[in-house]
């Protein structure tokens, strides 16, 4: 069994990302992660959002995520937030990130999207579980690299009229509704979360994907990022066929895996208008003390902020 981790271990640094570098980059055998593989471009894998579809209504009973305690320590922004603050969590999945967020912050209301229909069903079922009735969550789905997100996240007088006619918010919501201040719109969320969605979104997509954050955003907002690192040790278990192109892979589900270096994370969020407040690997060691194994996990944690 896997040993059990508190929450605050996960942003310790149990070792430096560049030992687990050398020990990939040593490995012949690992040799296929290393080099950019022109050909694999030529086959561009799209994916659609029926993969993430099927996942879901597979692990129906919600349990395949664990719920991301960590993050509210990781994100304490979160916690000290001034009341009516607004959050959009981008790729909700069964909610196991917005659930500590709506436990452990009375100040935040919560919008939560995903590509999947199916993932908004479970997100529901679980905050019901979990929290019984909240008044300060509300889901739609969207699929933030190919489409834009609704015009009322972006202004307070719309989402306040929208919302008021749309109690059953949490069964999700038009994303159609247009904003009827049109370029008057004022407003915005106060954060976006984007924890273990942009590895998911094909590659070419992501500079897209993340300007849609921006454009959400107040001035003075936060976006929070955690995904998967270079060499993290679910990288490595990739075979070769799997790779669709440089540090990404395609699932035998069909749903994809992108794994990211601190300077890709840094190019893609500047150049879409954020300033880096927080940017590094999280070095974590885990033991499966059954299997007699130790396994380096490597996220990337960063906080970017849209200029006042």
């Amino acid at each position: 069994m896997e040993k059990k981790m508190e929450a605050g271990e996960y942003h310790s640094k149990d070792f430096d990302w560049e030992f687990v570098k050398n020990i990939v980059e040593n490995d012949p055998s690992l040799s296929h992660h290393l080099h950019h593989n022109p050909q694999h471009d030529s086959h561009k894998y799209q994916q659609h959002s029926q993969p993430w579809q099927d996942f879901h209504s597979r692990h129906s009973s919600g349990k395949f995520f664990k719920e991301r305690r960590y993050l509210l320590k990781e994100f304490p922004e979160l916690v000290s937030c001034e009341e009516n603050s607004k959050l959009l969590e981008v790729g909700c999945g069964n909610g196991s990130t917005v659930i500590p967020i709506l436990r452990g912050s009375k100040n935040i209301t919560v919008y939560a999207c995903d590509c999947s229909s199916e993932a908004l069903v479970r997100t529901k079922e679980n905050i019901d579980r979990s929290i019984a009735t909240v008044d300060n969550f509300h889901s739609f789905c969207c699929d933030f690299s190919s489409s834009q997100f609704p015009n009322w996240l972006a202004c307070n007088h719309c989402r306040d009229n929208f919302m008021g006619k749309h109690s059953g918010g949490s069964k999700g919501v038009d994303i159609k509704y247009k904003c009827s201040l049109n370029e008057h719109c004022i407003g915005g969320v106060d954060f976006v979360t984007l924890v273990f969605t942009l590895s998911a979104v094909p590659k070419e997509r992501m500079p897209r994907a993340i300007k849609e954050c921006f454009a959400v955003l107040k001035p003075g907002g936060l976006l929070l990022f955690r995904d998967y690192g270079l060499y993290d040790m679910t990288m490595l278990r990739f075979e070769p066929e799997k790779c669709i192109g440089f540090r990404e892979y395609v699932r035998s589900d069909g749903t994809l895996s992108y794994f990211f270096c601190l300077d890709t994370v840094r190019r893609l969020f500047t150049d879409a208008g954020f300033i880096e407040v927080e940017l590094e690997n999280c070095c974590v060691k885990a033991v499966n003390r059954r299997k007699g194994k130790i396994m380096y996990r490597v996220w990337v944690h960063g906080k970017f902020q849209k200029a006042f």
